[in-house]
């Protein structure tokens, strides 16, 4: 990490509407744009180089997963090298015949792949099938120690600008895992997400479907004194015998005392915003939320359920 206090993080939202190597050349000139403009850690949204496939149940759709390492971040290592970025890239993986992960490949600013954070939530909803196609993330045996960098859990890594901790989409409603991943030392939380409204809901739940997700991550922030950085993807997506999803971006990137830094609508976008690591340190001596913590109280959060039957 470097001497400087401030680290600039560069979103990229995007709408998919062509094939994988298509999408990865849209995606590398943001990059380039984004690197040109000043950030330093670059991240793309959650599986960026295919459509949302989980929409329905098909299963010629688990060829569109690829190894990390593997072509697409292969590529994208070169890129980061040449730039000189942090590139966070999610991806579907293929860690093995069977096992299919929604992942994203941490990549240092000297190309290095640093790892791999495999999303911990897997959500199963209408249109969003995800429990069909993805394994959730495996505990690590140990949070403290990088030891053991197959095995992934919540972790954070040490960037050339700033250390990172990365949860995906569905994660971001969770604040054990911010919690965690704040704990491991992470200054900023980043969420790539494919988030977006069912057609027939947006009029009456869309503006709030919006607010719910924006406000639930800034609180992360909120609560633990990070930054957080949330890139979204954008765009209507159909789907044969439903309604589609139409993607709704607003990815934003706020400070440790929840304001937003810079912020998206609903179309194509690169944000940037630059972050004062000083803030932190400053956030938690005014809100000493980690002092307080009752820890010898917080046993019964590893149950289900405690009320009722």
């Amino acid at each position: 990490m470097t001497a400087s206090s401030t680290f600039t993080v560069g979103l990229i939202q995007m709408a998919v509407t062509g094939d994988a190597a298509t999408t990865l050349a849209q995606a590398t000139e943001k990059i380039r744009e984004a690197a040109a403009r000043g950030a330093q850690i670059i991240s793309l949204q959650e599986l960026f180089n295919a459509p949302y496939f989980c929409k329905t149940l098909k299963l010629e759709r688990f060829d569109i997963a690829e190894p990390i390492p593997g072509p697409t971040v292969a590529a994208l290592q070169q890129v980061a090298q040449e730039l000189g970025v942090v590139l966070i890239v999610p991806i579907y993986e293929k860690q093995a015949p069977g096992v299919y992960r929604n992942s994203a490949a941490i990549i240092d600013a000297d190309g290095s792949l640093l790892g791999v954070y495999r999303k911990m939530h897997i959500p199963h909803d209408p249109l969003f099938e995800e429990k069909y196609y993805f394994t959730p993330g495996d505990v690590g045996p140990d949070l403290r120690t990088d030891r053991h960098p197959s095995i992934n859990g919540f972790r954070v890594w040490q960037t050339k600008f700033a250390k990172i901790g990365v949860l995906i989409c569905w994660d971001q409603w969770y604040p054990e895992a911010a919690r965690i991943t704040a704990m491991l030392g992470a200054e900023l939380l980043v969420y790539p997400t494919a988030i977006g409204w069912h057609p027939a809901e947006k009029a009456t739940f869309g503006t709030t479907q919006v607010d719910a997700w924006r406000t639930a991550q800034r609180a992360h922030a909120i609560a633990n004194g990070v930054f957080v950085a949330a890139p979204n993807r954008v765009g209507f997506e159909p789907e044969p015998g439903t309604d589609g999803i139409e993607f709704f971006g607003h990815s934003f990137i706020c400070d440790p005392i929840g304001r937003y830094l810079a912020e998206a609508g609903t179309d194509p976008e690169i944000l940037l915003a630059t972050c004062d690591r000083t803030l932190i340190e400053d956030t938690r001596r005014n809100w000493p939320f980690f002092r307080d913590r009752r820890i010898d109280a917080y046993a019964p959060i590893t149950q289900r359920w405690l009320g009722g039957t």
